[in-house]
């Protein structure tokens, strides 16, 4: 049996509680020291903290001082134990006798440990149950009513404590989540090409602004020739990690399509987005789409070939006019029977492409306003031939800027700008495939 401590030790005890509730400590850490504090406290002889599963609803062992290890394994104690059910009702139970007691489920063990009285109450945080404390002492009637006083202060502290270190653990994870998610980040940007493809005469810039660590926006170059650019922009129905690895999986088999066209020349135009299209519906699950724009600058030939698979369109800004590249077909990975159409474009000195997803225009101030097309469309007319496209894009994300302030956008922003300088086509080579 413990020593009793003295009032003015006591005191001190319970302001050491105090500080468990509000310290930064493991769960286990928590429950071992409130176990032994209870003990000090009460001059009892053992305490045993059990919490209740939020999966079984029993009253899980959690920490002991002054038990053995033969008593701790007994055997289990569920909410249905009489001595539980009034604790959870609010009342602290006393037994003198653990002896003779009907109450007690394991009369043999408590004898061979040594323990006669037995004094529990339940641990609360916000009116609701979340464990037990015991105090065991090794003589009758050792439990008064300043035992369960101290008992019912020990317990809510401990009800603060477990309370916090559960929460203290789970901001621990998160930060372990975060710091992978962090990493992903990383990794998923450096996917997006750092250094934009030289072509004479044509002028390229692009701009990827995620909202989240990582997200399912992409966007690529490939040069076929000094004269022949691919020219691919996606997105994925959603929004993550599972929309990053969505992306990730397409960038591959995009990828992959580019290497294998270089080899054997199979893929034009008007089936590259079929071939991509198969790819998708192969991989992706219900529910989980792809948005593409594929386009092929020719400038041999002085030509654009696009399709857009449900994307939004691309804008083409020539003498003050905006013309949408429209054509195409359905999402990638609704159908395998889906059909595209392509779309051709005669490139012109001074022509202004935009690409974009749908973060840019579905952004939103702090009155929940998009700043949908049309504030799109008159920001883009601002933008003249004398600009270069690093500058144009600048222009459009700073005026999306001003109209969102600093709200918390929900979506990924990429935009992709090229601006034709110069044509040369004096040596017009046949249709380009890939």
């Amino acid at each position: 049996m413990a020593k009793k401590l003295k009032k003015k030790e006591i005191h001190e005890e319970i302001y050491n509680i105090t500080t468990l509730a509000a310290g930064a400590f493991s769960l286990q850490e928590v429950l071992d020291k409130l176990a032994k504090a209870a003990v000090e406290i009460s001059g009892a002889k053992a305490c045993s903290m059990r919490l209740l599963s939020s999966e079984t609803m029993d009253l899980e062992m959690r920490s002991t001082y002054g038990l053995s290890e033969a008593y701790k394994n007994k055997g289990a104690v569920t909410k249905d134990d009489p001595v539980i059910k009034e604790a959870f009702r609010g009342n602290a139970v006393v037994i003198n006798d653990m002896q003779t007691d009907k109450r007690v489920q394991y009369p043999i063990a408590s004898q061979k440990e040594g323990l006669v009285s037995q004094l529990t109450v339940s641990m609360e945080f916000r009116q609701r149950p979340v464990g037990v404390l015991r105090l065991y002492a090794s003589r009758k009637h050792f439990f008064g009513e300043n035992d369960i006083s101290i008992a019912r202060l020990v317990a809510s502290q401990c009800a603060v404590a477990i309370t916090n270190a559960r929460l203290y653990g789970t901001a621990i994870k998160m930060n372990q989540m975060q710091g992978q998610m962090d990493l992903a980040g990383i990794i998923q940007r450096r996917m997006m090409p750092k250094i934009l493809p030289a072509i004479e005469g044509l002028d390229i810039a692009a701009s990827y602004r995620p909202c989240f660590s990582v997200g399912g926006d992409f966007y690529d170059f490939t040069l076929i020739d000094d004269k022949t650019l691919v020219f691919l922009m996606a997105d994925v129905i959603g929004k993550g990690i599972p929309a990053a690895m969505i992306m990730s999986m397409f960038r591959g088999g995009f990828k992959a399509l580019i290497e294998c066209g270089r080899g054997c020349r199979r893929y034009s135009i008007f089936n590259f987005a079929d071939v991509l299209n198969n790819f998708a519906c192969k991989h992706c699950t219900k529910g989980e789409f792809i948005t593409t724009f594929i386009g092929v600058f020719e400038f041999k030939k002085g030509l654009l070939h696009y399709t857009n698979c449900g994307h939004e369109p691309g804008l083409l800004l020539r003498n003050n006019d905006i013309i949408e590249l429209d054509k195409g077909g359905p999402v990638l990975g609704l159908d395998i029977k889906s059909r595209f159409e392509s779309g051709t474009i005669d490139l012109k000195k001074n022509d202004i492409y935009m690409f974009y997803t749908d973060g840019l225009v579905d952004a939103v101030n702090f009155d929940g306003h998009f700043w949908g097309k049309g504030n799109l469309y008159q920001t883009a007319k601002r933008c003249t031939h004398k600009m270069d496209a690093e500058t144009i894009t600048k222009t459009v994300l700073n005026y999306r800027r001003r109209f969102t302030g600093l709200s918390q956008q929900q979506d990924d922003t990429s935009l992709v700008t090229f601006k034709v300088n110069k044509l040369n086509t004096e040596n017009p080579q046949p249709e380009y495939t890939i």
